[in-house]
């Protein structure tokens, strides 16, 4: 029966460390400005539009 235990504290560190990703990339994408993003979002436009081909 310990292993059921060892395994059970796998899944609840498994768990726990998704978490702390989770909330570490929202935090990231929250502390942009909508002026970044918008900036970001051209910059990105620019760069596809680039790279086709033109008629």
């Amino acid at each position: 029966m310990r292993w059921w235990k060892w395994l059970g504290l796998a899944g609840l560190a498994g768990v726990a460390a998704t978490g702390v990703v989770a909330v570490r990339a929202e935090r990231r994408r929250r502390s942009y400005t909508p002026d970044e993003i918008r900036s970001r979002l051209h910059e990105r436009v620019a760069e596809s539009a680039a790279r086709l081909p033109n008629p």
